[in-house]
């Protein structure tokens, strides 16, 4: 049993249940409105989805005066992001970093996430993101997310109550040179990791407050297009019937990722395909991206995603040392288990083992990952565990000398986490993608500007068409750098798709 209380079979069993039963949609092609010989309903703005960016689409286009109407697949709302942490990735300045005694600019937040974000991101998205980050915290806040003012140090979502911490990559190296670290992680304040169900409770809340129109069980299934190539609406099912709904100013497509469609993640993610928690809603099929491509959208980095593999908490385990199959280290420590579980699915063919002595062992029964060696010396470990000859041991000597004195030549770890592995027995821990508890959820989708307006190949906005989320290819790319980027991402810009859409010339505060 994990110390969160759930083993990672009996999650693997309860995703497994989870999914079972839902049938991927078998044609997304458009249907041309010259066809639809009735419309069933007519609203201003459709939104397909009901995660925190359909939410926040649902909730700007109706502040901004249009008639809404969101519809969810499966018979449950809040989407992917209520299973996540509800952590919202802000800086800038919010009131609860300044609460809690922080400085923080955009400039900074830029700094980290497009100096860390790895080859070539979206620059324009994450300036804008920065620019409006304290407007945006302020926005949840007054949708009646429950925050406090409280830090906490703890490197992971805290099981207390405190509303912000660091939650990525800012204090390990080399993105604490590349600007000034500062706690951003935005979560809840409420104890025990509920964020994301809070966080989907006030957004959804809000959504019904303002008068839109939720309905459940009913999927999308066709866009509907005109002939001049503009978006009219989306044919979905309810049941066994099909209905044609019209969109007057614009379909929003904010329906998830592909973590669940296996066949869509072995040919566009392959990296992720073996990833032993695939993480997300049921709905997670990518059926916002496929009926994007039927109308001509562009997709970007549908190969990107996050693989995540805690070996934190407790924090101890972080004197141990990561290293390949060839029994050397390849990356920090103490960095963020975004970018240790992308180092390891992406750059490691999926494999690596977590070496710890007595001092740095888990010091509690877990199953996230499995002992495969054990040994009174160094020497054994690497022979049962079967390193190379003599490359584990060369590997601890030189870590070992460089510790003892607080030091990390190759890769710098804090000099808190730098202990000689001196006390037996020491373990060798399998953090395979196969074996390991190794989470997994996509990145890549359909192509958006600033206003969530989706663009075709040649960067042309398909008239009537708008997405957000993670049918999108937005902030967070691999290697994931910090948890709540999704979700900041998800709400910024599924707030920017409700303006756009509703023909709005400015965010509501």
């Amino acid at each position: 049993m994990s110390r969160s209380g759930i083993g990672r079979r009996q999650l693997l069993a309860g995703l497994a249940g989870a999914t079972a039963g839902i049938a991927l949609t078998g044609n997304a092609a458009p249907l041309a409105a010259r066809e639809v010989t009735r419309w069933d309903e007519t609203t201003d703005v459709l939104v397909a989805g009901s995660g925190s960016a359909a939410c926040s689409a649902a909730i700007e286009a109706r502040l901004a005066g249009a008639e809404v109407l969101l519809i969810e697949s499966l018979p449950r709302f809040g989407g992917s992001s209520a299973m996540s942490g509800g952590v919202v990735y802000a800086g800038g300045g919010t009131s609860l970093q300044r609460a809690a005694g922080f400085e923080d600019t955009a400039e900074d937040m830029y700094r980290f996430i497009a100096g860390n974000s790895g080859g070539h991101p979206q620059l324009d998205k994450i300036q804008r993101y920065c620019e409006e980050s304290v407007e945006h915290f302020d926005w949840l806040v007054a949708q009646g997310v429950p925050y406090n003012n409280r830090f906490t140090d703890v490197k992971e979502l805290t099981l207390g109550d405190e509303s912000l911490y660091f939650s990525g990559n800012e204090l390990a190296w080399p993105a604490r040179e590349r600007s000034r670290p500062a706690p951003r992680g935005h979560v809840p304040g409420l104890p025990g990791m509920t964020g994301g169900r809070s966080l989907m409770e006030a957004l959804l809340a809000r959504t019904g407050s303002l008068g839109v129109t939720q309905r459940a069980s009913t999927s999308a299934r066709r866009l509907i297009v005109e002939s001049d190539g503009r978006v009219a609406g989306l044919q979905v099912a309810a049941g066994d019937a099909l209905y044609n709904i019209r969109a007057r100013r614009g379909v929003v497509l904010a329906c998830g990722g592909f973590i669940h469609n296996r066949d869509m993640v072995q040919r566009h993610a392959p990296a992720l395909f073996d990833c032993s928690a695939p993480w997300g809603n049921a709905g997670d099929l990518g059926e916002g991206i496929a009926m994007g491509v039927a109308v001509g959208a562009e997709t970007l980095r549908m190969h990107q995603g996050f693989a995540i593999t805690p070996i934190y908490p407790p924090e101890s385990t972080l004197a141990g040392i990561v290293v390949n199959a060839a029994g050397q280290r390849f990356i920090g420590e103490d960095a963020y288990y975004g970018v240790l579980g992308d180092a390891i699915a992406y750059h490691q063919q999926g494999k690596a083992w977590l070496i710890t002595d007595a001092a740095s062992n888990f010091g509690f029964h877990q199953d996230n990952f499995v002992a495969v060696a054990e040994a009174a010396t160094i020497g054994d470990l690497a022979v049962r565990a079967g390193f190379p000859q003599g490359a584990l041991q060369h590997t601890i000597a030189y870590y070992n000398r460089f510790a003892a004195a607080g030091r990390d030549p190759l890769f710098h770890k804090q000099s808190k986490y730098l202990a000689p592995l001196a006390q037996p027995p020491f373990t060798a821990w399998d953090l395979s993608v196969k074996r390991a508890f190794f989470t997994a959820h996509t990145f890549g989708g359909l192509h958006t500007d600033t206003d969530s307006r989706v663009l075709d190949s040649r960067g042309e906005w398909i008239r009537g068409l708008y997405a957000a989320g993670r049918t999108v290819a937005g902030l967070p790319v691999a290697p994931y750098i910090a948890s709540g980027l999704s979700v900041g991402d998800c709400t910024f810009f599924g707030r920017r798709a409700g303006v756009a859409a509703a023909g709005s010339g400015g965010v509501s505060a």
